[in-house]
């Protein structure tokens, strides 16, 4: 049986920049065996497979896959796929289209609006399905630098600690004292599984930031390493933005209302990536919270499977 692929690159407006995301339409009668093979094979941090959704008002069933395991929810997964279903139902149309609709995934539904616009990258931004929180665990700063090839003097700025927090996916948000400490770092993926903790039933991941950013538009520069899932390094990573946007909001106690920040990641690997996070403050919570970046098509085929 002949099925339908496409490759986007995600949180970015431009080809063969951002994280590479592998969707296959055709996910309908594959085992769960099968599409880790294939998301082996395509090797790539994430593959989509699109089903038939339990709820016909949804607009598909989502199974994402990184060469190692199934996650329950990932971000570049979701924006992606929300632009390649609306350009393939759009198909060749070239007109202006705004639409939400719902993707079903391991986590629960995920609500996404998705725009396009004649000769411009896709966008698509959804709501958070799980409200990001933090889990105790404590943290030895002397083996973190290590793990990191840094000094201990490097970890840390402001009131910012290195703190577990999982919106699904779990963590460990590391701040680190500056940009250059971000790309002098050497990850060590043995020495960090020893100190990593477990949580939502895996191997918590590394994720690095620093305020400020190589775009000067930047609020966060970040960095994502989750040996355990098969991924070294990640160029862009939304399930991570998802668990840091209440490490920004339980550091820095954002004031009430809406805020904006955009967080660039994958630089040191030559594929820039831009998310968008959106959060509103209410009674000194976070009441609302939306990922979003744009996605452009790069390649597509089919798998004779």
């Amino acid at each position: 049986m002949a099925r339908r692929y496409a490759i986007y690159d995600v949180f970015t407006s431009e080809k063969l920049q951002g994280n590479p995301l592998a969707v296959v339409f055709d996910g309908d009668g594959l085992s769960t065996e099968a599409m880790q093979a294939i998301a082996g094979e395509f090797n790539l941090s994430e593959t989509v497979f699109v089903c038939r959704p339990e709820n016909p008002t949804s607009a598909a069933r989502l199974r994402i896959f990184t060469p190692g395991t199934e996650l329950p929810f990932a971000g570049h997964p979701t924006v992606g796929t929300a632009v390649a279903l609306a350009e393939d139902a759009q198909a060749g149309e070239g007109v202006n289209r705004d639409l939400v609709h719902v993707l079903e995934e391991n986590i629960g539904p995920v609500r996404c609006a998705v725009k396009l616009r004649p000769g411009e990258a896709g966008f698509a931004e959804f709501d958070l399905p799980r409200k990001s929180v933090r889990l105790d665990a404590r943290f030895d700063i002397g083996r973190i630098a290590d793990a990191l090839s840094l000094k201990s003097t490097q970890i840390g700025f402001e009131n910012h600690v290195p703190a577990l927090w999982s919106a699904g996916v779990p963590f460990v948000a590391v701040p680190l004292h500056d940009l250059k400490a971000m790309t002098d770092l050497e990850f060590d993926a043995a020495r960090w599984e020893q100190i990593a903790p477990m949580a939502d039933g895996r191997l918590a991941s590394a994720y690095l930031y620093c305020r400020g950013g190589i775009n000067h538009h930047a609020r966060f520069h970040t960095r994502m390493f989750a040996p355990a899932m098969g991924v070294h390094e990640d160029p862009a990573t939304g399930s991570a933005l998802a668990a840091f946007s209440a490490a920004i909001h339980g550091f820095d106690q954002l004031t009430e209302g809406h805020h904006s920040f955009l967080v660039e990641q994958g630089v040191e690997m030559g594929r820039p990536s831009y998310l968008h996070l959106h959060l509103d403050i209410a009674n000194g919570d976070i009441v609302g919270a939306r990922i979003g970046g744009h996605a452009v098509k790069i390649a597509a085929g089919e798998l004779y499977l």
